[in-house]
C-alpha cells in the first residue's frame, strides 16, 4: 500500500503558522497594539484658544479644525465654553468648531482642545473630488511681469513640484528682478505665489502649520503653501521653497477656508498652546479601536470579569506547547498527560512556592488517605468520589490553617481543579502498588519539573500581553503542536541509553 503524503499536512500547518503571525501583524500595524509592554508613545495636547468681544448679540463663532492633517492621528476632540452651544460642521472639505449663544456680552474665551498621535504612516485627506486650478485675471503691468516669471520658471522646471519650487525661488529677495519686485509687497507674498501657480495650470492654495513645541503658549500658525499634483497635495515652505511637512509641525488648516470667524464680535483673535504628554501604548490602541468601530476584534470590550477568564484561558496554549515538547521532544514522563498545564495555572494563581507546598501538601495526606480507602476494597467510582470529597477537605483545612498562621496564599489553594488532584493520587496510588515507589517518584518529580517551566513561561508579562492582545498567534502555537505530533524520532532523554551502541558503528 502507498504511503499516504505528508505534503498536505505541511501545507496546512504552514498556513496555519503564517495566519496566525500574519494577523499579529496586522492588528500591530492597523490597531497600533505593541508587541512588548510598557511601551510608551507621545500624544500632543493641542488647546486653541478664542477671545473676541460681543457686541451684546447673538454671536456665532467658527474656527477652522483640523481634519487628518499628515503624520498625525486624531486622538480625541472637545470644547470649553460654558453656556454656548457646540457642535463640529464638515463642510466642502472642511471641518469647523462652531460655537453658538445668543444674548452675549463683554469680552469672551472659547477653548477647542484635542489630541494628536504622531502616526508617519497617517496618510492625509484625499479631496473629495479633483482639485482645479482657478483662473485668475491680471491688470497691466502685473500680468506682463507674471507672464515673464513663469516663462522662467516652465523652462527651467519638468513637474508641478518643480515649477513650484522655482517659482518660489524666483521670488526671493536675492534672486529677484525688476519683474518681480513689481509683483511682490510683504502683505501680498503668499497669496501671490497662490494666484500665479493657479494661472500657470497647477491647483494651489494656503495652509496654516503649528511648530510643536513641549509646553509653548500663545503660539500662532505659520503660512505654508500647498500644490496638487494629480495624487495629493503637497507642502512647500514659502519662505526657502522645502518640500514636505517637518516631523515637529502639524498643519491645522489646509484649504481657502478662512481660520476664525466671528458674527456679533469683534477684536476676535486665536492663539494655541500645547502639551507633550506620554501614555501607554497599549491604552492609546485601545481608545483608537473604540473610536474606530473595530472593539469587536479585541478582548477589551469584553466585561472585567470576563476579561479576567479570557486572560488565564490563553494562557493554556503556552502551558501546552511546553508539555508537547517536554514529553514528546526531551522524554520527561509526567503523572498524566496535561496534568503538569493544571498544576501551572494553580502556580500562576498561588505563585510558585505556595503553590508547590500547597499541591505537595495536598498530593502527601491524599495518598495517605487512599492507602486506607485500598485496604477498604472499595468500587472505583465510590474510592474516587470519596477521594474528591477527602481533597476538597484538605483544601479547605490547609486553606485555614493558612489563614490563621498570617499567610494570605493559603486561601488560594482552592485554585487548584479538586478532580484532576483526586485522579492524581488515585493513578499515583496504582502506579506505586505496581510499579514501586521509584516510578511514582520519577513522574512525579516530572510533572512538577514541567509544570515549572509551564509557569515561568505563563507567568512573563510579555506571555500574557501576546496571548491576550494577539490571540491568533495561538494559530501557530496549534501548528507548532501539530508538527511535534509528527516527530518519531528518539527523544533526547533516550540518547543516553542508546550511547553503548556506538561501540557497534
Amino acid at each position: 500500500m502507498k504511503p499516504r503524503s505528508r505534503l498536505p499536512f505541511y501545507v496546512a500547518v504552514f498556513l496555519l503558522i503564517a495566519a496566525g503571525i500574519s494577523l499579529a501583524v496586522w492588528r500591530h500595524i492597523e490597531l497600533g497594539i505593541p508587541w512588548l509592554t510598557g511601551e510608551q508613545r507621545p500624544v500632543w495636547m493641542i488647546e486653541a484658544r478664542v477671545d473676541f468681544d460681543a457686541d451684546d448679540n447673538a454671536v456665532q463663532a467658527s474656527l477652522n479644525v483640523p481634519d487628518q492633517p499628515p503624520g498625525f492621528r486624531i486622538l480625541s476632540e472637545q470644547a470649553a465654553s460654558p453656556g454656548y452651544g457646540f457642535s463640529i460642521i464638515e463642510k466642502s472639505g472642511n471641518r469647523t468648531a462652531e460655537w453658538t449663544k445668543r444674548d452675549v456680552s463683554g469680552p469672551q474665551t472659547l477653548y477647542f482642545k484635542a489630541q494628536f498621535i504622531p502616526d508617519e504612516n497617517a496618510p492625509g485627506r484625499k479631496p473629495a473630488k479633483e482639485p482645479k486650478a482657478r483662473s485668475v485675471f491680471w491688470e497691466e503691468p502685473q500680468a506682463t511681469a507674471v507672464r515673464e516669471v513663469l516663462t522662467q520658471a516652465k523652462a527651467r522646471s519638468s513637474t508641478p513640484e518643480s515649477m513650484t519650487r522655482e517659482v518660489i525661488r524666483l521670488m526671493q529677495p536675492d534672486t529677484r528682478t525688476q519683474n518681480t519686485t513689481l509683483l511682490v509687497s510683504e502683505e501680498n507674498y503668499l497669496d501671490l505665489l497662490v494666484d500665479m501657480l493657479n494661472h500657470s495650470g497647477i491647483p494651489a492654495r494656503t495652509a496654516d502649520g503649528l511648530k510643536l513645541e513641549d509646553a509653548r503658549r500663545r503660539q500662532s500658525l505659520m503660512p505654508f503653501l500647498q500644490i496638487y499634483n494629480g495624487e495629493r497635495w503637497l507642502t512647500f515652505d514659502p519662505s526657502n521653497a522645502e518640500q514636505g511637512v517637518p516631523e515637529s509641525l502639524l498643519l491645522w488648516r489646509q484649504g481657502s477656508a478662512s481660520l476664525l470667524d466671528v458674527v456679533g464680535g469683534d477684536n476676535s483673535e486665536v492663539s494655541f498652546s500645547m502639551l507633550r504628554q506620554t501614555v501607554p501604548a497599549l491604552q492609546l490602541a485601545t481608545m483608537q479601536v473604540e473610536s474606530n468601530g473595530l472593539g469587536f476584534l479585541s478582548f477589551y470590550a469584553l466585561p472585567i470579569e470576563e476579561q479576567s477568564m479570557f486572560r488565564m484561558l490563553l494562557l493554556l496554549p503556552l502551558g501546552a506547547l511546553v508539555v508537547a515538547f517536554m514529553r514528546i521532544v526531551i522524554g520527561i514522563r509526567t503523572s498524566g498527560t496535561f496534568m503538569p498545564v493544571l498544576i501551572a495555572v494553580a502556580f500562576v494563581q498561588t505563585t510558585l512556592v505556595p503553590g508547590l507546598i500547597a499541591f505537595l501538601s495536598v498530593v502527601s495526606i491524599g495518598l495517605m488517605m487512599r492507602g486506607y480507602l485500598s485496604s477498604l476494597n472499595l468500587l472505583l467510582v465510590s474510592r474516587i468520589s470519596a477521594l474528591i470529597i477527602l481533597v476538597i477537605f484538605i483544601t479547605a483545612g490547609l486553606s485555614i490553617i493558612g489563614y490563621q498562621m498570617g499567610f494570605n496564599t493559603g486561601m488560594t489553594v482552592t485554585f487548584f481543579p479538586m478532580v484532576i488532584i483526586a485522579w492524581t493520587i488515585e493513578r499515583m496510588s496504582i502506579l506505586w502498588e505496581e510499579e514501586g515507589a521509584h516510578e511514582v517518584a520519577i513522574q512525579g518529580a516530572g510533572s512538577l519539573f514541567v509544570a515549572i517551566l509551564a509557569y515561568l513561561l505563563m507567568s512573563t508579562p510579555l506571555a500574557g500581553h501576546l496571548t491576550f492582545n494577539f490571540p491568533e498567534l495561538h494559530f501557530a502555537v496549534l501548528g507548532l503542536i501539530l508538527l511535534m505530533g509528527q516527530y518519531t524520532g528518539y527523544k533526547l532523554s533516550e540518547l543516553k541509553r542508546f550511547t553503548p551502541m556506538r561501540v557497534y558503528d
